[in-house]
């Protein structure tokens, strides 16, 4: 296990590594503010593996092993993955490449925090609802097959106009990720029975998720799962490592970004929906758990 603290790997440091080597490894990779597509290479992973991980990322990202293998070590996890396996990544995840061999072939997308992910809040698929930061899928030629086309349809789209058709590439995305919630829950089926803890922390997790703007407390979730507030909080706490009041925070806060990044409300009326007493208050929330304020963060 390494013990350097793990560098944010987020976009604008990314983009700062690639971008000198652009010219030569621009045939297999697309970046910009949104997102960013590997198209059966893995140059670019060469690239960051130089500057010195472990990293960390904040946003969603999904690869498929067409051949070649890779060990790597996902949050404290060593993996082993080879060809015909499925990747998904997600914010939080702790990422720490070991080797790749020289024959590994990705295609792979990346959808940063100015994509418009193509679900409601509280409406994602559960695989990437917040209690799975990552996870690997060996999978059948079919399944390989169906994820490599929607990437590369997501490559010819990107690359036929400057000004591509988001909304197209909106609902591959959906498409994308559909098709590896399927497989993981397919998967999950031939695992060994869920404990009632975990089955009570996705439920949790879901309901937060959905509820966050009305109800900031863990007694609304405890009632509604018929549980005291203290059994919730500690099946929470031992099933993720963190509190209950911790994750309904994270929901509150990823609905307060998507409506200060998506919509023109004002901010006293974000406020008023998501169910704080006035607009200073929610400024301060907001300040406390991001380090900036609503209007620095709209502006950012």
């Amino acid at each position: 296990m390494n013990s350097k603290q793990p560098k944010l790997m987020d976009l604008s440091r990314m983009r700062d590594i690639i971008t000198p080597h652009l010219a030569q490894i621009s045939k297999n990779v697309f970046l910009n503010n949104e997102l960013a597509v590997v198209h059966g290479d893995h140059s670019v992973f060469q690239l960051l593996i130089r500057h010195k991980p472990p990293f960390s990322i904040n946003d969603h990202r999904f690869g498929i092993i067409l051949s070649g293998e890779a060990h790597m070590n996902f949050n404290l996890q060593e993996r082993h993955i080879t060809a015909g396996t499925l990747v998904y990544l997600g914010p939080g995840t702790i990422i720490n490449p070991i080797r790749l061999s020289d024959d590994l072939q990705v295609f792979g997308i990346g959808l940063f925090s100015d994509f418009r992910m193509p679900f409601a809040h509280g409406q994602m698929p559960s695989a990437f609802n917040g209690q799975v930061r990552d996870f690997q899928l060996p999978v059948d030629d079919g399944d390989i097959s169906i994820a490599q086309h929607i990437i590369e349809t997501i490559w010819q789209i990107v690359h036929h106009d400057k000004d591509y058709n988001r909304d197209c590439v909106t609902a591959l995305a959906a498409a994308l990720m559909h098709h590896y919630n399927s497989l993981y829950h397919r998967h999950a089926e031939h695992q060994p029975p869920h404990f009632r803890e975990q089955t009570i922390f996705d439920r949790f997790i879901q309901l937060a998720n959905q509820h966050c703007a009305e109800h900031h407390h863990i007694g609304y979730y405890a009632e509604r799962l018929c549980l005291t507030e203290r059994y919730l909080g500690t099946v929470v706490r031992q099933a993720s490592g963190i509190t209950a009041k911790e994750w309904i925070d994270r929901a509150i806060v990823t609905r307060i970004k998507v409506e200060l990044r998506h919509t023109d409300k004002s901010m006293a009326q974000i406020s008023d929906e998501m169910g704080f007493p006035n607009p200073s208050f929610f400024s301060k929330y907001f300040k406390r758990l991001t380090g900036m304020t609503p209007a620095a963060f709209k502006n950012s």
